[in-house]
């Protein structure tokens, strides 16, 4: 059974940083473009990033780009999310999902893209 797991959140202060990991288990995603998202309360889930199967391509919202980097590892199953400068605006669920293959050479924003969804992990950014 194909499963995400986000990793790596927390508290931190306004202006620091956090590492995200997504570790894929039961599938290879390999072939597969990934994103992430996150969801704050009250508030719809929001795309943030997204890096196609080779990492060749990357997209971002403009509300992180310049502040989150997003990269992956496929031999080990995983992407990251690099955030910096993390502002109070920043604290959310964090999301990563995956796409079919048939969807891995791009880059995708569309949450109707993704087939596979972590459970999420929180970042709690303080003032």
């Amino acid at each position: 059974q194909a499963q995400l797991e986000e990793s790596g959140g927390g508290l931190v202060q306004a202006g620091g940083s956090l590492r995200l990991s997504c570790a894929a288990s039961g599938h290879t995603f390999s072939s597969s473009a990934m994103g992430w998202f996150r969801q704050a309360p009250g508030k719809e889930r929001e795309f943030l990033a997204t890096i196609n199967w080779s990492g060749g391509l990357i997209y971002y919202s403009d509300s992180v780009k310049g502040r989150f980097t997003i990269s992956r590892e496929n031999a080990k199953n995983t992407v990251y999310l690099q955030m910096n400068s993390l502002k109070p605006e920043d604290t959310a669920v964090y999301y990563c999902a995956a796409t079919d293959p048939g969807w891995g050479s791009y880059v995708n924003s569309r949450e109707s893209r993704y087939k596979y969804w972590g459970q999420g992990t929180q970042v709690t950014v303080s003032s």
